[in-house]
């Protein structure tokens, strides 16, 4: 027996087989991340392509059905339901204090009808003040003059009270004038935002932000005028405050005080007296004081807080435009008295057409106004500002 090197040297028990193909490995690893990644791909791309808004988040679609609502009135629900939302719909005068819209009840209008009416873009709409024509600069500051073309503070300034085309004229109509304001913030504040809009506001010449709440006022649609402090019959214990104008003054000197004063604030319509009994009671004293308002293009307003007063004839001599009004609302102030004041001035302009009153700015005075204001137009009497007694009824 030969023995060969090969023999020899190969492994036990392996003997190489005659006709046998070689093993062949696959590259296990490689493949299964191409198959991975192909998958992943594959994902990738249904969601690129697919309509799928949820972009394959998990959900349900529930269908829903909905009922048609029973007619109303087809059951005793149904009438207590409807009975309820009517009983929560706003009044008239309350939707017109939340919106800029008029309510309108026509005659002949079911009960509790709401009927809008869009108001006039003119009415209420004020000028922008202080308009550079109407304005003079003295050693105190700006004083309101007439402009070269003619045209008057008093005029350019009010406030537009006319009735809106196509609205019946009201049988009557109310104009209050509401004074004390621009000393305390908050109380001017309050009467601003709380008094309708057609109530003129009478301010003060002793405020430090007088420029600023007389834009607010003349912003929100009121008509402002200035109070000019006046001597009294019991002057200075009862004192109206700094650059008082006195009976015994000098005309000049009274006149720097009124300018000094018509310098505070620009953009009103005319001046109304704080106090001034006593000056108010002396034609010869007001005279030359008139003279100087009406060259300046203002229009004056006697608040009617004294019977003795002579300005209606002062004015007459100076042909100054001038009013007096026909009392004051809060002269005694509880509420039952000023809703019986209130009530008196609709008595009076129901029988002259117009009437004007006074009152301060007292919070439960500003509260009654208000309150009685929103009954006004059921009552068919139009709520103007002051400047309307002396435009008469065509504005």
């Amino acid at each position: 027996m030969e023995i060969t090197a090969d023999d020899l040297t190969k492994p036990l028990g392996l003997e190489l087989r005659q006709g046998r193909r070689p093993s062949i490995r696959l590259p296990v690893a490689p493949i299964l991340a191409a198959l991975l990644a192909a998958m992943l791909g594959g994902a990738v791309a249904y969601l690129a392509l697919a309509d799928d808004p949820l972009a394959g988040r998990p959900h349900v679609v529930v269908p829903i059905e909905i009922a048609a609502a029973p007619l109303p009135g087809s059951s005793a629900l149904d009438r207590r339901a409807a009975k309820a939302a009517a009983e929560e719909r706003p009044s008239a005068s309350e939707a017109d204090d939340a919106s800029v819209v008029s309510i309108v009840r026509p005659n002949g209008a079911p009960p509790g009808a709401l009927i809008i009416r869009i108001p006039d873009p003119e009415a209420g709409k004020l000028a922008p003040a202080p308009d550079g024509r109407l304005v003079e600069q003295s050693r105190h500051g700006p004083l309101p003059k007439i402009g070269a073309d003619g045209a008057k503070p008093w005029q350019v300034y009010a406030r537009r009270a006319a009735s809106p085309p196509g609205v019946a004229r009201p049988s009557a109509r109310v104009a209050l004038l509401v004074t004390g304001l621009g000393i305390g913030h908050s109380a001017t504040s309050a009467a601003i935002a709380k008094l309708p809009s057609p109530v003129t506001l009478a301010f003060a010449p002793y405020g430090q932000e007088l420029e600023k709440h007389a834009a607010a006022a003349r912003a929100a649609g009121h008509e402002i005028m200035l109070q000019v402090p006046m001597e009294p019959v019991d002057y200075p214990d009862n004192d109206p405050g700094p650059h008082t104008l006195t009976a015994r003054g000098k005309p000049q000197d009274n006149i720097d005080k009124l300018r000094w004063a018509m310098s505070r604030f620009t953009g009103y319509v005319g001046l109304v007296n704080h106090m001034g009994a006593k000056l108010t009671a002396d034609e010869a004293a007001l005279a030359p004081l008139l003279r100087e308002i009406e060259a300046r293009g203002l229009v004056f307003l006697d608040d009617g807080s004294s019977p003795r007063s002579r300005i209606g004839a002062a004015a007459a001599g100076a042909k100054l435009p001038a009013a007096r009004a026909d009392g004051v609302v809060d002269g005694t102030p509880q509420a039952e008295s000023i809703d019986k004041e209130l009530a008196g001035l609709e008595e009076l302009a129901r029988k002259r057409g117009l009437a004007i009153g006074t009152a301060s700015a007292l919070p439960l005075t500003v509260e009654r106004i208000a309150r009685w204001a929103r009954a006004l137009e059921a009552k068919n009497i139009q709520l103007v500002p002051i400047s309307a007694a002396y435009f008469g009824e065509d504005r």
